[in-house]
């Protein structure tokens, strides 16, 4: 028998979660979305002691991998008993992005950074590096640095270089990134890290690139801007300049001598990508829920279950956008759940995230469009809502290259047959 029955751990983290999103992110949203590169210290405090007392410990121990020698079963092998950290994790993000997606992504946190430490990374680095998420005494943030001036979608493009000094065992970086999410709060605001993806061999393509931890405040890396954005305003999104950056022989993330360190660096966003939808979901949700409760408010009532024909333009838009979300949210729980299970998600990972971002841009624009001048003016946070919903069809890669995921996975194609 099928059964669609949320799990009692992850019912009891999203209930949890959502009494926090309700509580205290709703009562800052616009003012952090007014207030950009202003930090709402109030948040970030509440949700360090959190983290530090425990209660949030599902936030940072997400996202794990497997054990080296475990090898990604099939769907439908026999596996052993499942630990839902992804799925809570999953569940977690849509709450907070429910309540405000530019706080969830500026709350102390070990970020995409942290993720890529916890995907590709040693059981000594992982020991090392995440730790410090609920044992310092301040705040910490992590970061990932990928993007590049040109190489956006195309890693292969990657024109940072790392290479060995042989005297000090030492790499030293050279090259600038952009859209660095928390960059700044992860470099220059606590003693965080940011995992800069960079070339050991610029012929070798993909395969010469390898992901490097560098710890905060380290010589020759430094934030050069802070971007102004359309949405996740709360949110610092940096430009890193590296140079002559010398960074530990040890902080190459994985085994040193093994050459397939992008193989490895890419399985990160197997965990990440379906986060992103997770944090769509909470925003088109919010959406969804507050002009459903506007509708009603003015006398309409939603009648499920009657010939399609007689409902109102309004109940179909409504019913359509609620058929999205729960479409999405199905879609990424099952990537989430394979993660937690050691299924291989990579085509689900890439599914849940293009579908989803497309779905919740569609769901928050139908949402300001349905409340007319309403939804596009600052009484609400309809519109709000729409500019951030827009960056989950972007970052982690785009609709597009996400897409491209797909279509290889399914005709089983590599990158140089289907570009």
């Amino acid at each position: 028998m099928i059964s669609f029955e949320v799990p009692a751990g992850v019912a009891n983290v999203s209930k949890l979660v959502h009494g926090l999103a309700m509580g205290v992110m709703r009562k800052w949203a616009r003012w952090a979305d007014d207030h950009e590169h202003e930090r709402c210290e109030e948040w970030v405090n509440t949700m360090w002691s959190l983290s530090k007392g425990g209660m949030m410990g599902s936030m940072t121990g997400g996202l794990s991998r497997k054990k080296k020698e475990d090898k990604p079963k099939e769907e439908g092998e026999k596996k052993k008993e499942v630990r839902y950290q992804n799925l809570i994790m999953a569940a977690a993000v849509e709450e907070l992005s429910w309540g405000d997606a530019g706080l969830y992504l500026a709350m102390p946190f070990m970020g995409l950074g942290g993720a890529a430490v916890a995907a590709a990374g040693t059981e000594a680095q992982r020991e090392k590096f995440l730790k410090r998420f609920t044992t310092a005494d301040k705040p910490v943030w992590g970061a990932m640095a990928i993007t590049e001036p040109g190489a956006g979608s195309d890693t292969a493009a990657i024109s940072a270089t790392a290479e060995l000094d042989p005297k000090t065992k030492e790499w030293i970086l050279n090259g600038e990134k952009i859209f660095v999410t928390q960059g700044k709060s992860s470099v220059e605001d606590s003693e965080g890290f940011v995992v800069a993806w960079a070339s050991r061999d610029r012929k070798a393509g993909r395969a010469g690139i390898k992901s490097f931890v560098v710890e905060h405040h380290t010589p020759g890396m430094k934030v050069t801007k802070v971007e102004h954005k359309l949405g996740i305003r709360a949110s610092d999104t940096a430009s890193i300049v590296f140079e002559d950056c010398r960074v530990p022989y040890e902080n190459v993330l994985g085994d040193p001598e093994v050459k397939e360190g992008f193989k490895g660096a890419m399985a990160t966003f197997d965990a990440t990508r379906p986060m992103v939808a997770a944090s769509a979901i909470g925003i088109g949700r919010a959406a969804l829920e507050r002009c459903q409760e506007l509708y009603e408010k003015n006398g309409g009532k939603l009648r499920y279950g009657i010939n399609p024909n007689r409902l109102t333009s309004a109940e179909r838009d409504l019913m359509m956008m609620e058929s999205q979300v729960r479409v999405s949210r199905l879609l990424t729980w099952k990537a989430a759940w394979m993660a937690d299970a050691g299924i291989h998600n990579n085509l689900e990972a890439s599914v849940s995230k293009a579908k989803t971002g497309k779905a919740i841009t569609w769901v928050t624009n139908k949402a300001v469009e349905l409340l007319g001048p309403v939804g596009y003016s600052k009484q609400e946070l309809l519109e709000k809502w729409l500019r951030d919903a827009k960056i989950n069809d972007i970052f982690e890669g785009t609709g597009q290259i996400n897409t491209l995921v797909v279509a290889r996975r399914i005709f089983g194609l590599g990158s140089k047959e289907l570009r």
